[in-house]
């Protein structure tokens, strides 16, 4: 088996990563690395799909185990990308939506990975849209948009920085930059 060629695509909670990520995802040779995490599972997510849904035990053991990639903890619960997905048997571009931290992990590990942040075009409208969603609580909406501060101070460590003003364009700039940027070289 080869390794596929990784793209990180980070960004703050409510900025829009989930849609522009599904446009990418139905071009062909595009995969999604399913992350494995602690939190419980929101309204129509289906484990497997759009997470491993696993016990803090199980999560701890896949981290002790070396099954992971990278891990953080974010807003109090556990993520990682299992090393099983980012494996192919072919040239698949596999998306790797992970946080700030992860993307840091990635790099600090040598992997060679393109990393796209996703910005929202404020903060303001960050508030906006993470009101809008209906699934956080108003504590958990001010824990995102205390944490959107940091990371949106760290897009300058990716190759890319999308502003998602608009689904329509973002989607298009992000398609161009991971299906015809080569890995890694940040043009």
């Amino acid at each position: 088996m080869s390794d596929a060629r990784a793209v990180v695509i980070s960004g703050p909670s409510g900025v829009g990563k989930s849609t522009l990520i599904d446009a990418l995802l139905r071009k062909p040779g595009v995969r999604l690395a399913v992350s494995a995490t602690t939190r419980k599972p929101r309204q129509g997510e289906v484990d497997g799909t759009d997470y491993h849904f696993v016990s803090p035990e199980r999560f701890e053991a896949m981290r002790d185990n070396g099954e992971l990639l990278e891990w953080a903890q974010v807003h109090g619960q556990s993520y990682g990308t299992p090393k099983s997905e980012i494996r192919s048997n072919d040239e698949d571009v596999v998306i790797l939506d992970i946080d700030v931290q992860g993307w840091r992990n990635v790099k600090a590990l040598g992997i060679d990975a393109l990393g796209v942040f996703i910005a929202p075009p404020s903060i303001e409208e960050l508030h906006r849209r993470l009101h809008a969603r209906g699934s956080e609580t108003e504590q958990s909406c001010d824990t995102r948009l205390q944490g959107a501060a940091s990371e949106l101070a760290a897009q300058n460590e990716y190759d890319h920085v999308v502003i998602n003003d608009g689904v329509e364009q973002a989607s298009k700039e992000l398609c161009g930059i991971v299906l015809r940027t080569p890995q890694g070289n940040g043009t």
